[in-house]
C-alpha cells in the first residue's frame, strides 16, 4: 500500500512570518503561580508556544520512517533491531533546541499527514487526562501508540514525562517491537542559555524473537560533562548474550558495532566508561527553595526576553555573555577527549541539517517546517477538525500574536462549554470517532487502536473550531 502513496509538491523551507519578537513578561509571578504543577493545568501565555498541535509534534517521529524500511528489509534479527533502535532515538533529535511549548489538543482534534510510503492519523481521544493517539502505516509497517505527556515546571526548569507505549509491527517478518520515550528536560527557563537533555532508560523488545536493546540517555552533570546527549546500551538475545554495542548523540547520529569490538575498546579506554563522578538528581526534585540565591536576587526583577527565548544555534562552547560566573545556570561543554569512535562501527543513523535562518522558525527541522502547510491536494479534503485549521495557530505562525492569543482562549471556552453541554444531557457523553480502547496484545495493557475508518472521509457533523 505504502508504494502507492506518491506526494507531488515542494515542501516550504520556512514560515509565513518570523518567530514574533518575545515582548516582557515578569517571570517572578509565573514561578510563584505555577511551581510543581502540571502544565497541561496552567494557563499559558501564547508567547511560549510554538505554531504546531502535539499532534503535529508527535507526527515528527515520522521523519526518519526509511529507517523502519530499512529494518523491513533487513533478514537478520539482530540488525533489524539495530535499526529499530536508531528510529527510537531519532524520534527525540528534532527537540533539540526547540523550547517551544505545542498548543494542547483540542478533544477531538486530528491531524493527518501522507508522504512518500507511509501515511498517518492522529486523534486527540481524551483532554482530562490529556491522551494523543496516532496510527501510521506503509508496505512495510505499521507504527501506533498514545501518549500521555506530563509537564512540570519546577522554576528554572520544565520536566517533560512522555507516559505511554509505542509499538512497530514489521508485517513481513511477524514481528512486533515496542518501547516508551524517556523524560526530556528544558532547563534555563530562568537565567541563561536554554538548553534540552534526553536522560533515563529506554527498552526496546521484540516480542517474537526476544531480542532486547536497552539505550541508556546519560544526564548531564554539569559544567564540563563528557555525557551530554550521550546515549549508548547493549542489544542482547533471548539469552540475555549481549551482541551489540550502541552508541552515539541523540542530536547528531547513532552508530552500532560488535560486541568483542567494544571490548576491546573499552580495555583501551576505560576513561572513556567511566562511571559519573556525581549522582545525578532528577528535575523532579527540584523547587524554588533549591534555587541558586543568586538566581533568586535576580527574580524579583528580572523581565523575560532575550534571555529565555535566546537563539540556541550559538555554540555550547561559546562564553555565556550573560552570566558566566552562575555555574549551575551555564549550558554544560562538551568534553571532545571522551568522544568515541570504535572500529568496525557502522552508522545507522545521521540527522538531517535545518534550514537557514532555523532560529527565526522556532528551530524547526525541514520536515517540521512542512506540518502545517496546507497541500494544494487536501482543499476540500480536510478533516474539519484537523491541526492545520487550527486558526489559534494558523494566526502564531503568520505572527499575530493578539490574534493567536484571543482565538486560543475562544477555542478553550468552547470547549469549555460543550463539555457542560454534554453533561447536561444524559447519556451524551463524548466517544472518540477514529481511535477505539483495545487491548495491545504485545503490552497487555488497553490501549488506543486505530479503527481504520478515517481514510473512508466521512466527516459530517464535526466543528470544533
Amino acid at each position: 500500500m505504502g508504494s502507492e502513496i506518491k506526494i507531488d509538491h515542494t515542501f516550504r523551507n520556512k514560515l509565513p512570518a518570523s518567530m514574533a519578537k518575545r515582548e516582557e513578561l515578569n517571570v517572578w509571578s509565573m514561578v510563584k503561580r505555577s511551581c510543581g504543577k502540571e502544565l497541561s493545568s496552567v494557563t499559558m501565555p501564547v508567547i511560549f508556544n510554538e505554531p504546531l498541535s502535539f499532534l503535529q509534534r508527535m507526527v515528527e517521529y515520522m521523519e526518519y520512517s526509511n529507517l523502519l524500511v530499512k529494518a523491513a528489509q533487513e533478514t537478520d534479527p539482530l540488525i533489524r533491531m539495530q535499526y529499530m533502535s536508531a528510529f527510537a532515538v531519532s524520534a527525540l533529535s528534532s527537540n533539540w533546541e526547540r523550547p517551544g511549548k505545542p498548543f494542547n489538543p483540542l478533544l477531538g482534534e486530528t491531524y493527518e499527514l501522507q508522504r512518500d510510503g507511509f501515511k498517518v492519523v492522529c486523534e486527540q481521544v481524551s483532554h482530562h487526562p490529556p491522551v494523543s493517539a496516532f496510527h501510521a502505516e506503509s508496505e512495510h509497517f505499521i507504527f501506533y501508540g498514545s501518549i500521555y505527556p506530563k509537564l512540570k515546571f519546577w522554576g528554572k526548569s520544565v520536566e517533560i514525562q512522555p507516559k505511554g507505549t509505542v509499538t512497530v509491527e514489521l508485517t513481513r517478518w511477524g514481528e512486533a517491537y515496542t518501547w516508551s520515550n524517556v523524560n526530556c528536560c528544558v532547563h534555563n527557563l530562568i537565567v541563561g542559555k536554554l538548553w534540552i537533555e534526553q536522560y533515563g532508560t529506554m527498552e526496546i523488545r521484540n516480542h517474537k524473537t526476544g531480542h532486547t536493546s536497552t539505550l541508556t540517555f546519560k544526564p548531564s552533570t554539569g559544567g564540563a560533562s563528557k555525557d551530554i546527549h550521550r546515549v549508548e546500551g547493549f542489544i542482547q538475545d533471548k539469552d540475555n548474550v549481549k551482541q551489540t554495542f550502541i552508541y552515539g548523540k541523540w542530536t547528531e547520529f547513532i552508530r552500532c558495532t560488535d560486541y568483542s569490538s567494544f571490548e576491546d575498546y573499552a580495555k583501551e579506554n576505560p576513561n572513556k566508561f567511566r562511571s559519573s563522578d556525581s549522582k545525578y538528581n532528577s528535575v523532579g526534585s527540584e523547587s524554588p527553595a533549591q534555587t541558586p540565591k543568586k538566581v533568586l536576587a535576580k527574580l524579583n526583577s528580572l523581565k523575560m526576553g532575550q534571555s529565555l527565548f535566546k537563539s540556541m544555534s550559538i555554540s555550547a562552547n561559546e562564553p555565556d555573555d550573560e552570566d558566566s560566573s552562575d555555574g549551575p545556570e551555564d549550558v554544560p561543554k562538551s568534553d571532545s577527549t571522551f568522544s568515541i569512535d570504535i572500529p568496525n562501527s557502522v552508522t545507522l543513523w545521521e540527522a538531517n541539517p535545518r534550514p537557514e535562518r532555523t532560529s527565526e522558525f522556532y528551530q524547526f527541522t525541514a520536515f517540521t517546517m512542512s506540518l502545517n502547510e496546507i497541500e494544494p491536494s487536501m482543499e476540500g479534503k480536510l478533516c474539519p477538525t484537523d491541526s492545520r485549521l487550527r486558526p489559534d495557530i494558523r494566526k502564531l505562525e503568520k505572527g499575530d500574536l493578539d490574534g493567536a492569543a484571543a482565538e486560543k482562549h475562544r477555542l478553550e471556552e468552547k470547549q469549555r462549554e460543550a463539555k457542560k453541554t454534554r453533561k447536561s444531557k444524559k447519556g451524551q457523553e463524548w466517544t472518540p470517532k477514529w481511535f477505539e480502547k483495545q487491548m495491545n496484545k504485545y503490552t497487555n495493557q488497553e490501549d488506543w487502536m486505530f479503527n481504520g475508518k478515517y481514510w473512508e472521509r466521512d466527516f459530517t457533523d464535526i466543528d470544533i473550531f
